[in-house]
């Protein structure tokens, strides 16, 4: 018998997870469905900026920039553990774009939309400035700006966790393998994988929304008389990680001959991110791995700016994703627009397709995709993810002596409250799960309560927690895309971590746990 829904989303990324939570939250009957973890591809994959885009005012951009802009304080305000302000120091050389052209740009950058929260830029000397001293002894000019840092793959949990909430069903490891008009309906087949069994799920919906990122044109073409008037370009990003290059807070933006930029970027206290590299993508798009070039490169660029020089012998990790952008017929592949476009085919039951977009400006597609859907779903709630909290967002309802956005006195106030917590994992607690910290703690009142320490920083009660409540079920989805404590683990640290992920799922299939999303 098939499951009834008003809505199916189609793929667990930030663009989907996004459309659940709205949906859900406007009191609509919502099944979503993702065929690998939340997040595992494009969505983790990014350099991990909320930010308008400054590189996009060149390419006369100008409303994407905007609407990127406003979205940053939006989202500043929604989850103020997981996204923070960012101040950004980029090194004027002369050999590239003018110091006047920058300027102006910054200040367009400035007045494009609304800063409350985030300072405007500046020029600064770099001969006495911190963010001067890691740098070769050419670089005495640079300017200052600020946009946002964000725990991407985190975002859409938190989404996803929103939308659960409100009472969206969320599968993951669950693919949609068939999706057919019937009558004023979708009836849709849903395929899960589990200790080697399937379970098929059949779902009536009244409206279906395409949002399998890399592989939202494939699934458009193998619904039968569904519409699909765009295309898509796959467009390869990979990132080094290295260990910490400097000491201060600041991140830094660098020009390359190539007309290109990369970031070097803090990242989790001990290391530098540094990229993007932007190539064109025709492989698959599960399957993206960065090239021996692309980390040479990635190298070469920074070694251009930084006094300490780094190699590929220097790389603790990498990743890469595809960013499946809107075709718009650019020849540079860093030139392809990252804005999207949202396609309703509602020639009977409507199918909402998701083409392009960027982690920035999720919540306003949400949005705006749920203005195209409401009517013929005959909705007529407003908006309101605008000024909603993510899940641990709402940091004053932690303690009575910190405001909602207020982190730093939210940290000093946990810290007070769990005083035996090693000040680094205090840290990375309220970072992770903000004002719901005290869930996982579940009222421990030392470590031993935490249980075995399955890996570096990983406890017993944060793997039950991940695997309860955010829909973790391998060692990856916990070490790579709920935290970053792969950076600290061997294979040993994997392999424990996989057999207690194991027992605890058997457990909870006879009974002894509770799971939430079952």
């Amino acid at each position: 018998m098939a499951l009834e829904y008003d809505l199916l989303v189609v793929g667990g990324g930030i663009n989907g997870a996004g459309i659940a939570r709205d949906a859900a939250g406007r009191g609509l009957r919502v099944i979503l469905c993702e065929q690998h973890d939340l997040a595992q591809h494009t969505s983790s994959a990014s350099t991990k900026l909320i930010h308008g885009g400054l590189r996009y005012l060149e390419y006369y951009e100008f409303k994407l920039v905007r609407k990127a802009l406003q979205e940053r304080e939006v989202l500043l305000r929604a989850a103020p553990h997981i996204i923070w302000p960012l101040r950004f120091v980029m090194p004027h050389d002369a050999n590239q774009r003018p110091a006047w052209m920058i300027r102006a740009g910054l200040l367009m950058y400035d007045y494009l939309a609304k800063r409350e929260i985030l300072p405007a830029s500046h020029g600064l000397n770099l001969r006495e400035h911190a963010a001067g001293k890691p740098l070769k002894g050419g670089y005495r000019k640079g300017f200052v700006y600020s946009d946002g840092w964000v725990d991407d793959a985190r975002l859409v949990s938190l989404n996803a966790l929103d939308a659960h909430e409100r009472g969206a069903r969320i599968l993951t490891r669950t693919r949609c393998v068939s999706a057919r008009r019937d009558g004023d309906r979708w009836h849709a087949v849903l395929e899960s994988e589990a200790d080697g069994r399937t379970q098929v799920i059949e779902v009536r919906a009244c409206a279906i929304v395409n949002a399998a990122g890399p592989w939202a044109a494939r699934f458009a073409e193998a619904v039968p008389g569904a519409k699909k008037s765009y295309g898509l370009r796959l467009i390869k990003g990979s990132h080094i990680v290295v260990k910490r290059l400097f000491d201060h807070p600041y991140a830094y933006i660098f020009q390359n001959p190539d007309k290109r930029i990369i970031f070097a970027i803090p990242y989790q206290d001990d290391f530098t991110l540094i990229g993007t590299t932007d190539l064109e993508y025709h492989g698959d798009a599960g399957k993206v791995e960065i090239s021996a070039e692309e980390v040479a490169y990635l190298c070469q660029m920074a070694n251009r700016y930084f006094t300490r020089q780094i190699s590929a012998q220097d790389v603790v990790w990498t990743y890469s994703g595809v960013r499946p952008l809107l075709d718009d017929s650019s020849e540079n592949a860093s030139a392809v627009t990252r804005d999207y476009l949202l396609e309703l085919d509602d020639a009977g039951a409507p199918m909402l397709n998701v083409w392009g977009g960027k982690i920035t400006t999720y919540r306003k597609l949400a949005e705006e995709a749920m203005a195209m859907l409401s009517p013929g779903l005959g909705v007529q709630t407003q908006s309101w993810t605008a000024g909603a909290p993510l899940p641990g967002g709402d940091l004053q309802q932690a303690g009575e002596l910190v405001g909602r956005y207020d982190f730093d006195g939210f940290l000093r106030d946990f810290r007070a409250r769990h005083p035996w917590l090693p000040d680094a994992l205090a840290k990375r607690y309220a970072r992770s799960y903000g004002a719901r910290a005290e869930r996982l703690l579940a009222g421990a009142q030392d470590l031993a309560a935490l249980g075995e320490e399955l890996a570096p920083g990983l406890f017993e009660a944060e793997a039950r927690y991940l695997a309860d409540t955010e829909w973790a079920r391998g060692a990856d989805d916990i070490l790579w895309r709920r935290s970053k404590l792969g950076l600290y683990c061997g294979p040993q640290h994997v392999a424990r971590l996989e057999v207690w992920l194991a027992q605890h799922a058997q457990a909870g299939a006879h009974g002894n746990t509770q799971g939430t999303h079952a």
